[in-house]
């Protein structure tokens, strides 16, 4: 009897067992982003005139393209772009942050959305986001932050490292990574760089970031590197300020990057000599080029600078 009463006790458990076991393999899968039966049409608010006009998904993104990308680059390479814009566009979207703002889904500024120059548009743009139409970049069922910048300088960079970025987790960057094709045939201005900042504009960038008035300019120095080697902390005079934050105040046109190889300061100025162009974070454009030119699809490129992700396409 009590032989019995074990077998059936681990008959129970075994039962048991098996029964979670298949609740555990039929857990659902994070979920993806809405699918629509046709080509959205998004609201546009164009900040030079004031208007909001409604424009179809696929416009908006060519115009996008052909502002953020030199058009006569090959097709393959805008397309990448073409994933990258639609991908932030809806994203964008998704968080309602030009919503706020304007009431639309999307402008035309830069700062708010993205650059938006439909005079720029040609066939191999128009060709670009054709091949890609629809085509969105995911992680975990959500749209990733779509970054991107010109050149990375030969190897990447985390959110963290390159924009100061913790808002959120970016598991998909793929940081610290060497990109060969990010320099290869690219502009000498990019590969390396040598900028002359007047100390008037030094000390007032320190003063809009900390707070502090850091005093005439007479030292500088690289305070902390990150593991790309990028400059995430500088030191002005005995102020330290963050690398990315001193980038946008003195000026990102200038100070291309903050890939920095040396920092002094001569004549009351702070000379800075670099590689690369932008923050170094997700795409590089001139890697893209580079690799598009060698065959490389639309998305392979973009599964060169993310990882874990998934392209799925939103409509046909």
């Amino acid at each position: 009897m009590r032989k019995c009463c074990l077998s059936v006790l681990t008959l129970l458990l075994l039962v048991t067992f098996l029964a979670l076991g298949c609740q555990l393999a039929r857990k659902p899968a994070a979920p993806g982003p809405r699918q629509y039966k046709e080509e959205p049409t998004i609201s546009l608010f164009v900040n030079e005139t004031g208007e909001k006009k409604q424009i179809k998904l696929e416009e908006y993104v060519t115009g996008v393209v052909a502002a953020e990308m030199e058009p006569a680059w090959p097709v393959n390479a805008l397309a990448a772009q073409a994933i990258l814009a639609r991908t932030f566009t809806m994203e964008n979207i998704e968080a309602g942050r030009v919503k706020k703002l304007h009431g639309t889904d999307v402008s035309t500024s830069v700062e708010e959305s993205q650059a938006y120059d439909p005079s720029r548009i040609t066939d191999n743009v128009r060709q670009a986001v054709q091949k890609t139409r629809g085509e969105v970049i995911t992680h975990n069922g959500r749209y990733i932050k779509a970054w991107f910048s010109a050149s990375n300088g030969g190897r990447t960079a985390s959110a963290a490292e390159g924009l100061a970025y913790h808002k959120t987790p970016t598991p998909y960057i793929k940081a610290n990574a060497n990109d060969p094709a990010s320099v290869q045939n690219t502009l000498p201005e990019i590969r390396q760089w040598t900028a002359t900042i007047p100390g008037t504009k030094v000390r007032e960038a320190v003063k809009s970031i900390s707070g502090q008035d850091p005093g005439p300019l007479t030292s500088a120095a690289i305070a902390k590197k990150g593991p790309s080697g990028r400059t995430v902390q500088m030191k002005i005079n005995n102020a330290v300020v963050g690398g990315p934050a001193f980038r946008l105040a003195a000026g990102s046109t200038e100070i291309r990057s903050m890939f920095l190889t040396n920092v002094s300061v001569q004549g009351g100025n702070l000379v800075l000599t670099g590689k690369g162009f932008g923050h170094g974070v997700g795409m590089s454009q001139w890697g893209a080029k580079n690799m598009a030119e060698n065959g490389t699809s639309p998305e392979d490129i973009i599964r060169f600078y993310f990882k874990d992700i998934n392209i799925e396409k939103l409509y046909r």
